[in-house]
């Protein structure tokens, strides 16, 4: 496919209105990806009672999908190229919705684990296309810019709602249907992509079926996660960690070295000369490594330290959610459309900067108003920084390499999140062990231990604002609009 011109943006697929749906429909399969991640973490004392896990083999409900979601993304973006992303995307919410139903009917711990890998393997086939998707039906800024805003608000406030959620149905009904949820919610999704998706033929899978570079990163990615979620368990310096990163450090340099010498790789370099595209990437990062950590021990804390329950935990983060999705639905866009990406990623991570700031100062015996709420609020500020750096991120990809950018940008994303959550409960938990050895009480060796966690992800989130200041751009309205025509879909 040539580029040497660049083409009038095709018209979107369907009147205006299906284009708002087709959003509702993307915006509804993410939800359920980024809800499963989150739900399950309410219900596993049940979950482990019923089924008879150890408490080790637990942590395989949320580490299998994980695992599967993060070494499939860049893969699975990949093949959307090659076979149409509206073909991968049905295909991953087939995959997610049967894989549910096996979840819900689990008899054992094989079983779950098993069903819960394969949603794993779904999550990836239809998260990994739906940015490539979103730019093709919205190619006028305002309009994408208010489309990325109510995409981006599933993804900052899914996970709070997935903990409240997960607390709702497994007390009234049952664990089984924080999977069972997902049967009405993923056939209805898969009957309206039908009709609402623009249909697009792919490059082929002659035009990148790099099998040895596709064996490399999945392999990679997988080991690599599985050794960070495993940190917790056997430590920085144990023979399993360090052996098996060093192979998963192998496995994708060894990809990078295929991708450089392969005459159709899987994942073209070129993507990389983009300013926006890898910094959009390193910041991404950075960002959710320190607030997905957040999340995960600001609910440990009201948990262990101030003695809340599962389903006060999800109540008293809600603010939260409905904090970044206020300003993701209300703000966000306005703001992009007026200043510009840039700046409004900079401010919302100054937000959730003062967010993890006021954190370092939590106390033992914390009042909600004042030493909780206000972070809540700060929060919002991932309802600025996720819409403006999804549209920084995938400014530069042209139209062969839509699906890519869209499986990079998930993939660094769930990168991200595992390295942050492996990474900051460790350290945590080393300095609390350390505050228990010099005598302080449970409660206040604790807490001082989410305060350093809570250091580290301030300073994580520094860093990811250097770099989005010194790296990323704002493009220009006539590159924007030439990035327009290489996404937009052939006539």
């Amino acid at each position: 496919m040539s580029h040497t011109a660049p083409s009038l943006p095709a018209a979107p697929a369907g009147p205006p209105r299906s284009r708002w749906i087709a959003l509702a429909v993307l915006s509804a399969a993410t939800l359920m990806t980024i809800l499963d991640g989150s739900i399950v973490t309410v219900a596993m004392p049940t979950i482990q009672r019923d089924l008879g896990f150890s408490p080790t083999g637990l942590s395989w409900t949320v580490n299998a999908y994980l695992i599967a979601f993060g070494g499939l993304l860049l893969l699975a973006g990949r093949l959307g190229d090659l076979i149409g992303r509206k073909t991968m995307f049905l295909a991953g919410n087939a995959v997610f919705t049967a894989a549910s139903l096996l979840a819900g009917a689990a008899t054992g711990p094989g079983l779950l684990i098993a069903a819960r890998f394969l949603q794993g393997v779904g999550s990836a086939m239809a998260a990994a296309v739906v940015l490539g998707i979103l730019v093709t039906l919205f190619p006028g800024a305002r309009e994408r810019a208010k489309a990325i805003g109510i995409f981006s608000f599933t993804g900052a406030a899914g996970a709070s709602i997935g903990q409240v959620l997960g607390g709702v149905l497994t007390d009234a009904l049952s664990w089984h249907w924080i999977f069972f949820v997902n049967l009405p919610i993923g056939l209805a999704t898969i009957a309206l992509a039908i009709w609402t998706l623009p249909g697009e033929r792919g490059a082929g899978l002659a035009a990148g079926a790099d099998v040895i570079g596709a064996v490399l990163v999945t392999s990679g990615l997988m080991l690599g996660i599985y050794t960070v979620v495993k940190i917790e368990q056997y430590g920085w310096l144990a023979a399993h960690t360090l052996g098996l990163g060093a192979l998963s450090l192998a496995l994708l340099a060894g990809f990078v070295i295929r991708q450089a010498t392969a005459r159709t790789p899987l994942m073209p370099l070129r993507v990389f000369r983009s300013r926006n595209v890898s910094g959009a990437n390193l910041v991404q990062i950075l960002t959710l490594s320190a607030m997905f950590a957040f999340q995960i021990l600001v609910a440990l804390y009201m948990q262990k330290v101030l003695g809340y329950g599962a389903l006060d935990t999800g109540l008293a983060m809600l603010p939260a959610a409905v904090a970044i999705g206020a300003v993701s639905l209300f703000v966000s866009a306005r703001l992009n459309t007026r200043f510009g990406e840039r700046p409004v990623l900079l401010a919302g991570l100054a937000l959730l900067l003062g967010a993890m700031g006021w954190l370092t100062r939590v106390p033992v015996n914390a009042d909600y108003v004042t030493d909780l709420l206000p972070v809540m609020l700060l929060i919002a500020g991932g309802g600025l920084v996720l819409p403006a750096l999804t549209t920084l991120g995938m400014s530069g990809a042209k139209a062969d390499d839509a699906g890519l950018a869209s499986g990079l940008f998930n993939t660094t994303q769930q990168v991200g999140m595992a390295v942050g959550v492996a990474v900051l409960s460790t350290l945590a938990a080393s300095h609390t062990e350390q505050l228990l050895a010099a005598g302080q009480s449970q409660a206040a060796a604790l807490t001082g231990g989410y305060q350093v966690a809570f250091a580290i992800a301030a300073a994580l989130l520094v860093a990811a604002f250097i770099v989005a200041l010194l790296v990323l751009r704002q493009p220009r309205p006539d590159t924007a609009a030439r990035d327009t025509a290489r996404l937009s879909p052939a006539a």
